[in-house]
């Protein structure tokens, strides 16, 4: 990082504006075990730092007033891994929630999910259920999280919703087929940021993100800190967005 980028986020951090800001900032977590194997690690500590991480970034979002925020979790294709990895991440979700719904209630935040339940476990889906009535009527920021999403699934399953439904072919344009994914009710991401190097969506909110400025960066996910979030918002502030206009 030159000189001059180093000064400017300094300059954001003691109190300078970035504008224009994005309303949604939806991000890929990604690096979590590369980031274990550089520090000698096991993966599980991997992830387990990254989640960590997660109340760090949502708080320093939420002072810059974004007023919502997607985390890509976990996702259908993440089943493939390692029965013992995949057990981990579970039990790491299940202390999540337990550790950190109470907090984010008292801070005004709204929780959503966006995927599948039904393969949790019966324990899990509860808990999420729970974490969700207990922050719906919250008016701050709404944090979204993924887990076991997948986008090509998602827009199945709105394809399917909408036969079963028997809705006639002229009812149909995006706005309507919009209301049948998860994510209904949240605005288009207007930023998407992926940590650790990968160029790329990996089935990550694909009709979502269609106008979406993308940002990635080489830092992993437990080392994107405040200073990275500045970066990707700088960067997105100094974005031309035309719609293809």
């Amino acid at each position: 990082m030159d000189l001059l980028q180093r000064n400017t986020i300094d300059d954001v951090g003691a109190g300078g504006e970035i504008d224009p800001l994005p309303t949604h900032v939806a991000v890929i977590m990604d690096g979590n075990a590369r980031w274990a194997g550089h520090h000698n690690l096991s993966r599980f500590e991997g992830h387990r730092t990254g989640t960590e991480n997660i109340r760090r970034v949502v708080e320093t979002f939420a002072r810059f007033k974004v007023q919502y925020l997607t985390l890509y979790a976990f996702s259908t294709e993440n089943w493939k891994r390692s029965k013992v990895e995949v057990r981990g991440l579970m039990t790491i979700l299940d202390r999540v929630i337990k550790s950190e719904s109470k907090a984010l209630h008292e801070k005004n935040v709204r929780l959503r999910h966006l995927g599948r339940l039904d393969r949790l476990s019966e324990k899990l889906q509860r808990q999420i259920r729970r974490a969700i009535n207990l922050t719906s009527n919250n008016t701050g920021m709404t944090l979204s999280v993924a887990f076991d999403y997948g986008s090509r699934a998602e827009i199945v399953e709105a394809v399917r919703q909408i036969i079963n439904d028997g809705c006639s072919p002229e009812t149909i344009n995006e706005e309507f087929f919009s209301k049948h994914l998860y994510s209904n009710g949240l605005p288009d991401p207007d930023l998407i940021i992926r940590t650790a190097g990968e160029v790329r969506l990996s089935n990550f909110l694909l009709w979502q993100s269609a106008y979406s400025e993308l940002y990635f960066t080489d830092v992993t996910w437990p080392e994107f800190n405040e200073d990275e979030v500045k970066k990707a918002l700088l960067a997105y502030s100094k974005r031309q967005r035309k719609f293809g206009g």
